[in-house]
């Protein structure tokens, strides 16, 4: 008689473990095994991080007090919204880029870049500079609901593109809707010149 085993899912290193129990009663079992060994161990589980959470969708609708949503590797499981293949909307509970992830990215843009004082560049040798990073950004998480890179992560690199035209350009300085307008442009004209460009014009990336 085939058992059915709770699926795991973990980090490299293992700090992080993810398992998905299919009733209450496997969760319980598990996690009275789990404790048992860290004991041997003289390990304990982090009572703060360790959560039981109910994947909420279309096809789980029971009532539920707790936690619906949890964060893993750079990704929010959570229900969302979504089309199957015959274009209907339902409800599935799946990953999308977190908001932390978006904001650690944010701040490699804002303090690594420092496109501030690099008004040696020109908008090719930027390009040329980020687009590697830019790109394993996309490849990671454009997997799952990659249109959260959209407001999280591409809308701030080109406001930062722009914010670094108008101190480059003296006609674009002081004049953000000039600055902005000049960037379109340059996007319209080289679609492919950075990678979130490509991918926001044909959603993938080589």
């Amino acid at each position: 008689m085939q058992q059915n085993y709770p699926h795991i899912h973990f980090e490299r290193f293992a700090d992080d473990i993810v398992i998905h129990f299919r009733s209450q009663k496997q969760l319980e079992m598990v996690r009275n095994q789990l404790e048992a060994r860290f004991k041997l161990c003289k390990l304990e589980l982090n009572k703060e991080k360790t959560k039981v959470v109910y994947c909420k969708d279309a096809n789980r609708k029971e009532t539920w007090d707790g936690y619906t949503c949890f964060d893993f590797l750079g990704y929010t499981f959570r229900p969302r919204l979504v089309r199957n293949r015959d274009r209907q909307f339902f409800v599935s509970f799946t990953p999308a880029m977190s908001a932390n992830a978006a904001k650690s990215i944010r701040t490699v843009i804002k303090k690594d870049w420092n496109l501030k004082g690099r008004v040696d560049l020109d908008l090719k040798d930027i390009a040329a500079r980020f687009n590697p990073i830019i790109r394993g950004w996309i490849n990671y998480y454009s997997h799952f609901h990659g249109s959260a890179l959209y407001s999280g992560v591409f809308d701030y690199i080109n406001t930062t593109l722009m914010r670094w035209a108008m101190r480059k350009y003296k006609f674009l300085r002081r004049r953000p809707k000039r600055a902005s307008e000049w960037l379109k442009q340059a996007q319209i004209l080289s679609p492919a010149l950075f990678c979130h460009w490509k991918f926001s014009a044909a959603g993938v990336v080589d």
